[in-house]
């Protein structure tokens, strides 16, 4: 990819007109010029910020009058998603929450085990082949009073078709008894996270992804980690209608295959309505590659291979599970109920291993931290592997950072690395975190914006969509109202205000992706990237940022219009 800062505008670009779109507002996010009258495009890219009159000045400017009565902000970049959220609604939702769907179907919440049972029995009735699997998702069962959803809940929908239920987290999975027997998984099957019953036979609950590779042969591309070009299709449709312009595909296992390189490059090219970053999953979902220094290499020809749409050579480590799973790991006091510590995905010594390597090889790692001993072991081994091989401007990243202490983020800060902090998680599960999870105390400190903040940690908030809607707006909600599910707040001392959380959402998301000088705010000489709203999200109380209507974006200079109807 030709570096942008060792050339000019070229002759064709100089002679393209200036296009100026008004509008009743321009926020920036650049405390130059924070707001605006209009902004000024050319080709695909910002040629300046101002008033209408100031921008006619321009050679060759014309006026756009099409958004003269939205907001135009920066356009929104998620630093932690995935493009299986296109894929997983090829099964049949059946989450707690309602969900919008990429076509902008909306989908009510199931309430109880017996409102799962419904939808699920109404969709197999519509299966014509008896062979093929059931796939349903979205599901968590700690919002069902403690109530499991087991292989004999599901044998009521069906005895003979095997039956796949995706969790909510992608850190689990339930299934049947027919498709227990078909994977041939059993009492003798010893395999950390594969949950028994009482008599100490598989009950259909797995847990991590040990466990659940035992039956991912039912179930292939209908996670949140399989993608495909419809797939991704919907995905940059999602993008469009929660006003992202720029998102991440944090965990693909297809980069080291020509195909499914071919697969990215295939679906994503110049009409694609967002920017994607595709990171390498290099640990913590099943064995850990043999070949880590020629995976390494091959990243870094496939960074030199990118474009302005599709970016590679990034990498995606994944340590431990869920909170809500009780599969994070915790250190002391533990959990509330003092359950059993969680689940490492790799080993310390195999994390090791790969993050030196990628870290040798100067691509930029994100890594999965839910508990606080996750990221201890990412802050030891940071430490261990820069000392040994100093980088400046790393920007390694903690994300989820659910758990994360004070001390542990003035250490992030210390070293340079950066926190992508899962606000999300504060409405979707924050009630459980109080009353179940972590207790009243340690929740008020979980998702610790404004302590990361404090600490001189640069942050992004996130909502690893599909585990979470896709909404940057959403998100910065989340991180300025800590409110729960009930009207809760957990821990009003870590709330941030609605300007930093709308600066986690542009600047901070593009940082730690290492692409603010192209994205995250409206500046001369930036891509053309713009989210286009119908109120200021800084108008409205924050409670209601994440309802605020978004008419679409702009990528490039090229418009794309949300396909979601008003409710």
């Amino acid at each position: 990819m030709t570096d942008p800062s060792t050339t000019g505008p070229s002759q064709q670009s100089a002679a393209e007109p200036t296009i100026i779109y008004p509008a009743r507002l321009v926020r920036t996010m650049d405390p130059t010029c924070p707001t605006a009258e209009a902004v000024a495009v050319r080709g695909d890219r910002f040629r300046a910020v101002g008033t209408v009159e100031e921008l006619l000045t321009y050679p060759r400017a014309v006026v756009d009058d099409r958004y003269k009565d939205a907001v135009l902000l920066p356009g929104f970049v998620e630093a932690h998603s995935h493009a299986g959220t296109g894929n997983v609604w090829k099964g049949t939702y059946i989450g707690f929450v309602d969900r919008t769907d990429p076509d902008g179907v909306h989908w009510p919440g199931c309430r109880s085990v017996e409102d799962v049972i419904s939808r699920l029995r109404a969709e197999e009735g519509k299966l014509k082949d008896p062979d093929r699997t059931m796939i349903a998702w979205g599901l968590d069962p700690i919002f069902f009073d403690g109530q499991p959803l087991t292989a004999p809940d599901l044998d009521r929908v069906s005895t003979t078709r095997p039956i796949f239920i995706n969790h909510a987290s992608g850190h689990a999975c339930t299934v049947n008894t027919a498709a227990i027997r078909r994977c041939g998984v059993d009492e003798a099957t010893d395999v950390e996270g594969v949950s028994l019953d009482a008599d100490g036979r598989p009950n259909g609950e797995l847990h991590e992804f040990a466990a659940m590779g035992l039956v991912q042969e039912l179930a292939k591309n209908s996670d949140l980690l399989s993608v495909d070009a419809e797939a991704l299709a919907k995905f940059g449709q999602n993008a469009v209608n929660t006003g992202t312009t720029t998102v991440t595909d944090l965990g693909s296992r297809l980069l080291m295959s020509d195909e499914g390189v071919d697969l990215y490059r295939g679906a994503v090219g110049d009409d694609y309505p967002a920017r994607l970053h595709v990171f390498h999953f290099g640990a913590g979902v099943g064995p850990v590659s043999s070949g880590l220094v020629e995976d390494a290499q091959r990243l870094i020809g496939l960074q030199d291979a990118s474009t302005n749409k599709l970016r590679f050579g990034a990498v995606k480590l994944m340590l431990d599970g869920t909170l809500q799973g009780f599969t994070a790991r915790v250190r002391e006091p533990g959990y509330y109920g003092d359950q059993p510590n969680g689940m490492w995905n790799v080993s310390p010594e195999e994390f090791h291993r790969a993050f030196e390597v990628f870290h040798q090889a100067g691509l930029l790692i994100h890594v999965h931290c839910n508990g606080d001993q996750s990221t201890q072991l990412f802050l030891d081994t940071l430490e261990r592997v820069l000392i040994a091989h100093p980088r400046p401007d790393h920007r390694h990243t903690c994300t989820h950072s659910q758990m994360s202490t004070p001390a542990q983020y003035r250490r992030l800060a210390a070293l340079g690395a950066c926190a992508n902090i899962f606000s999300n998680h504060i409405w979707q599960w924050g009630d459980q975190h109080l009353d179940l999870t972590m207790g009243p105390d340690r929740a008020r400190r979980n998702n610790a914006a404004a302590t990361a903040l404090r600490s001189g940690v640069p942050i992004s908030v996130h909502s690893d969509s599909p585990v979470t809607p896709l909404g940057p707006l959403a998100s910065a909600k989340h991180a300025a109202t800590r409110l729960t599910q009930s009207g809760r707040v957990m821990g009003e001392n870590e709330r941030i205000s609605a300007e930093a959380a709308l600066e986690a959402i542009t600047l901070g998301s593009a940082f730690m992706l290492k692409r603010d000088d192209e994205v995250g705010s409206i500046e001369p000489g930036k891509f053309a990237d713009l989210a286009v709203l119908a109120e200021d999200p800084l108008a409205v109380a924050p409670e209601a940022m994440g309802d605020i209507r978004i008419h679409g974006t702009v990528v490039g200079g090229q418009h794309f219009a949300s396909n979601v109807q008003e409710r």
